[in-house]
């Protein structure tokens, strides 16, 4: 039935002997038989003919009480074609390079896709915030205008008023009038980016056509009120009442055309120890009228 030098037979086929290796000649009717290998006598199982009486592939046995290798013809059949695998690498490389590509494009465009995004940020924030902040004015301090609390010592340069306050430098840009508060304002817009306000005792602005104020250091209430205004890094409206401690000196000249010239002098014992001196022409104007009184009910007779 079987040997290892060959048989003549039609039916015979080579296997090999899975322990030692040995080619072994066996006819097609002893596949899955228990044999003993006639060079390492390790028992082993006969395969499964070849399909095709004349295959040139060898097969190969199992040892006995193991499982059964596939046919080479089967394992062959399994082994995926080495096509599919050149085109799976291919499609991977491509894949690759798509994807190297994208990110390339992503940061080479990265910084207009980011500035893009920021200014869109900006624009949103600056709506939300009713439109754009615009930037504060900054002017020097000047030099030739003193703080003092006696106002004999007071000096009032004939320039534009300007000097300092809250510490920043101050220059009169506007000058307002209205009943008897005097406004002196840096900035285009209300609040100021930096003011100084002194409430004098007047209905109208033209009361205090020609008329001269002065307040010393030492003087005891009732004093005109002074309030100063600056803005925070916010650009926050800030505000802080004086009611005594200051000195003050207007002289008001006549009031022409809607119009009041003067001259002031004030200098405040804040913190910053600020200061105004100089001259300006206010724009006078009317108070709001008042606001209506609601009818209060009257009590019964």
């Amino acid at each position: 039935m079987w040997n290892s030098t060959g048989v003549d037979s039609m039916s015979e086929f080579k296997f090999a002997c899975p322990v030692c290796a040995q080619h072994i000649t066996a006819d097609s009717s002893a596949s899955g038989s228990e044999i003993t290998c006639p060079t390492c006598f390790q028992k082993i199982v006969v395969p499964q003919a070849p399909a095709s009486p004349d295959s040139k592939f060898i097969v190969t046995a199992s040892q006995a009480g193991k499982p059964r290798p596939l046919p080479t013809e089967l394992e062959s059949a399994a082994r995926p074609p080495a096509s599919s695998n050149r085109t799976s690498l291919m499609a991977s490389v491509a894949l690759i390079l798509v994807l190297g590509a994208l990110g390339a494009g992503l940061w080479f465009f990265r910084a207009r896709i980011f500035r893009t995004d920021s200014k869109r940020l900006e624009s949103k924030e600056t709506a939300d915030k009713g439109g754009p902040l615009a930037p504060l004015k900054v002017y020097p301090i000047p030099t030739n205008i003193l703080w003092t609390l006696e106002l004999a010592k007071a000096e009032c340069p004939d320039t534009t008023a300007a000097g300092s306050v809250h510490g920043m430098g101050f220059y009169c840009e506007r000058a307002t009038l209205q009943g008897g508060n005097l406004t002196l304002r840096q900035g285009p817009k209300w609040p100021p980016d930096l003011g100084v306000t002194v409430e004098l005792h007047a209905h109208q602005g033209e009361e205090l056509s020609g008329k001269s104020v002065e307040v010393a250091s030492d003087r005891v209430p009732p004093l005109p009120k002074v309030t100063l205004r600056w803005k925070d890094e916010a650009q926050k409206a800030v505000n802080e009442k004086i009611n005594g401690g200051y000195a003050l000196k207007i002289v008001f000249g006549e009031a022409t055309n809607g119009r009041m010239p003067g001259k002031i002098y004030i200098s405040l014992p804040d913190e910053s120890k600020s200061v105004v001196a100089g001259t300006f022409d206010a724009e006078i104007r009317r108070p709001p009228p008042p606001k209506p009184q609601a009818n209060k009910p009257k009590p019964p007779g």
